[in-house]
């Protein structure tokens, strides 16, 4: 296998190669759904691809034809979020990007070769060590807010209020755990998502798990891991 040099590998590339891990990795596991282009904050940006099981995971590309100007805002706004993040950079922006994203994200180096793009886990992610509770509570939709308020005996008198106030007070009244399992439940049991049906979904499955699946396979004290090889999803060590 050999590093190709002739053409800038694009976003799309990286995209079906991680696309393709995903789904691999999670293959036949009816509690995970991935989706793609996941608003946050209000839909203001939207991360490349989610995982959502157990956990709430993202997952940023940038190939080597990509820049790294927007990464910081992203990487802010991304840290308030998702349980885990992991950038998928082309080896062109490997090095500055580590100086850019938080200590606690993973890493995926992405090469094109002649094989295709391979991707190799270059650094090991950790849980996000400080979410927000309200922007969480913000990736919910108000009628879905409404609902875990309803739920939880918590909506008389709220179900006038605007969806900011009522993401306020699901954060304010539901302990952090509780507040991350509605949120992820109601996200895996969207019917429609960016006007696409459900069909055209990757993973469809709504039952809730209380414990994550382990993440995605990475090796001990940093070092590299080829994700086209077999995948075993023993995690980080």
């Amino acid at each position: 296998m050999t590093q190709q040099t002739g053409s800038e590998m694009r976003d799309a590339d990286v995209r079906q190669a991680v696309r393709r891990y995903l789904t691999k990795l999670h293959n036949g596991n009816a509690t995970t759904r991935i989706v793609e282009e996941m608003g946050v904050w209000s839909g203001s940006v939207r991360v490349d691809l989610a995982v959502i099981n157990g956990e709430l995971s993202g997952f940023e590309l940038k190939s080597d034809s990509d820049t790294l100007q927007r990464l910081p805002m992203q990487a802010d706004i991304y840290s308030r979020v998702f349980d885990r993040m992991t950038l998928v950079v082309g080896r062109r922006h490997a090095i500055k990007a580590t100086d850019i994203i938080p200590s606690w994200w993973g890493m995926i180096v992405a090469d094109e070769t002649d094989v295709g793009v391979v991707l190799e886990h270059h650094m090991c992610g950790s849980r996000n060590p400080s979410p927000d509770p309200v922007l969480i509570a913000g990736l919910l939709w108000k009628e879905e807010a409404l609902a875990v308020l309803e739920e939880h005996g918590l909506a008389v008198g709220w179900r006038s209020k605007p969806a900011k106030a009522i993401h306020q007070r699901l954060a304010g009244e539901l302990s952090f755990s509780d507040l991350s399992d509605e949120v992820r439940q109601a996200l895996k049991s969207r019917v429609a998502w960016l006007r696409q049906p459900v069909s055209n979904m990757r993973h469809m499955a709504i039952e809730q798990q209380s414990r994550p699946l382990a993440p995605p396979p990475c090796a001990a004290g940093g070092d590299s891991i080829m994700l086209n090889a077999p995948i075993t999803p023993t995690g980080c060590r």
